[in-house]
């Protein structure tokens, strides 16, 4: 399956928490093996931290974490740089080869 979404998007949440339905962000990481994206301020985790002792020598410090957890791809949509609004994207192809295309708007999405 070919992902739409790349790294660098901006893409809203559509389905999930309701906590974070409509929130933007951006695509920080795309896990196309598992069809995830990680994007920045959503589905935030905290992660319990020991001490532990690298092999430099020095000590990672102990303490809560917090890092953006993976979702589903299916659970964002791309938010087009033209409208504004978040839109399917279809695949455009021609001499120089394929881009990807707003529904809406029928903007080019770099």
């Amino acid at each position: 399956m070919r992902v739409k979404i790349r790294k660098g998007d901006t893409v809203e949440i559509i389905s999930g928490r309701r906590t974070e339905i409509g929130k933007r962000g951006e695509v920080i990481n795309v896990l196309i093996d598992d069809l995830r994206v990680v994007v920045t301020g959503v589905n935030i985790r905290t992660k319990h931290q020991r001490q532990v002792q690298t092999q430099a020598g020095r000590n990672m410090n102990p303490g809560r974490i917090q890092f953006e957890g993976p979702i589903d791809i299916s659970n964002v949509m791309l938010v087009c740089p033209k409208c504004g609004e978040p839109t399917r994207v279809g695949i455009q192809r021609d001499d120089e080869g394929a881009h990807r295309v707003c529904k809406n708007c029928e903007a080019t999405i770099e």
